[in-house]
């Protein structure tokens, strides 16, 4: 649960003064709070609030193995570029707007690589405290425990404000107290466990995942045409659907989406191509859908670790 880089205290120190008596800390190692290290804190009602603050805008590598009792919710004060995964899987690589949110479940691993200043909110959030908010939302317990596992960011106008309304509390006003911390910050759990719910709810009402014989066509067609440009519309029209209907039937079967599904694809078949030596890379990339040799590269690079020329190379030298 430590950073990966040594960070040099004067780089990583807030550059105004500091609040003692606020309720929001000051995180010196990212997503480190004392409750990993306290046994009753699994069962407090209580949301610490921690803020991530550099502002220096040099490269630096973190990472966290996950609470085992507490989801972590990131609330981005100010937009920001970082590359971010969860549970090894990339949720963004580039640009992150001011009032993107992130939630990452009890012992999932993380890990960010930050390219610019930052200015992060960090809610840790324990299962009495999403129980009470189910419980208030919906008029009934949850049976089980509650877990928000969509890791994905999303902007919200909202979540936004609440975020500045905690940022101001810490930096402007610290004599509002716990009270309109807590209070904030129940608003923030509470929307987030309305939207997951409601989510879920409605998938399970409207949607159900692509039949198997329309799964098969679809994957025959997109095979077929790999080094075709294919949309969205020729995709479900292999299926009979609209493409409404499609992508999220397509989702909730394979767990990706189309166009996802399309570039990986297209990187195993080049994959294919590259081990038996047939052509150049841009003759790959061609043959494969993409239009440019530094697309296909890029692409290539993210689904691989690699670039294709040196894939290829070390493929070569193994066997």
């Amino acid at each position: 649960m430590t950073e990966l880089t040594t960070l040099n205290p004067e780089l990583t120190a807030p550059v105004r003064p500091a609040f003692p008596e606020s309720p929001i800390g000051e995180e010196m190692q990212w997503r480190e709070h004392a409750i990993v290290t306290d046994p009753a804190a699994g069962t407090a009602r209580h949301v610490p609030v921690l803020r991530w603050i550099r502002p220096d805008a040099g490269q630096i590598e973190v990472a966290h193995d996950g609470y085992d009792n507490h989801h972590c919710i990131a609330l981005s004060l100010r937009s920001l570029n970082a590359t971010f995964l969860s549970a090894g899987r990339l949720i963004v690589q580039g640009r992150v707007a001011a009032g993107a949110v992130q939630i990452t479940a009890p012992k999932v691993k993380t890990s960010a690589v930050f390219e610019s200043a930052s200015d992060v909110l960090h809610l840790f959030v324990p299962q009495p405290v999403l129980t009470e908010c189910h419980r208030d939302l919906f008029g009934r317990e949850h049976n089980g425990d509650i877990v928000l596992s969509d890791p994905r960011l999303t902007t919200d106008t909202t979540m936004e404000r609440l975020g500045q309304a905690l940022a101001m509390a810490h930096t402007q006003d610290p004599s509002l107290g716990r009270l309109f911390i807590d209070s904030v910050s129940m608003a923030i759990v509470s929307r987030l466990v309305s939207n997951h719910f409601n989510r879920v709810a409605a998938q399970t009402r409207h949607v159900t995942g692509l039949p198997a014989w329309r799964l098969r066509r679809v994957v025959d067609y997109i095979d077929a045409h790999l080094s075709e440009a294919i949309g969205l519309a020729d995709i479900a029209e292999s299926a009979g659907l609209t493409r409404m209907h499609f992508a999220a039937q397509f989702r909730l079967a394979t767990g990706l989406r189309p166009h996802e599904y399309l570039l990986r694809r297209r990187i195993e078949h080049a994959q294919d191509l590259l081990r038996d030596d047939k052509g150049s890379v841009l003759d790959v990339a061609l043959r494969c859908g993409f239009r440019s040799q530094a697309h296909f590269t890029t692409v290539f690079r993210r689904f691989v670790g690699d670039t294709p020329y040196r894939w290829r190379s070390k493929v070569a030298v193994t066997g």
